[in-house]
């Protein structure tokens, strides 16, 4: 009896599956650093206007929250897709 092998279509539809995710996590990761940037409370954006270099602050922020989401959302799509049951057998 051979191996159970994945076949190559299952591995195509798991990487689209991982970049629609990262996608997701990065339109996220954008979202929250706007949000974060533009909520007076969280003073955010008076720390990076009073700096040395704004705009390179402001772009580090930006940059560092949406590789974090980015990040965090391809890894929690690789565990659902991992430990997902592809068994179409029919068995209830």
């Amino acid at each position: 009896m051979r191996p159970k092998k994945r076949p190559l279509l299952m591995k195509a539809t798991l990487l689209l599956d991982l970049a629609g995710h990262a996608a997701m996590g990065v339109a996220v990761g954008l979202a929250f650093a706007f949000i974060v940037t533009h909520i007076a409370a969280s003073d955010i954006a008076t720390l990076i206007n009073h700096s040395a270099t704004p705009a390179a602050n402001l772009l580090t922020f930006v940059g560092t929250c949406a590789t974090t989401f980015g990040i965090g959302a391809t890894l929690t799509g690789l565990v659902i897709a991992l430990t997902e049951d592809h068994d179409t057998g029919g068995r209830k």
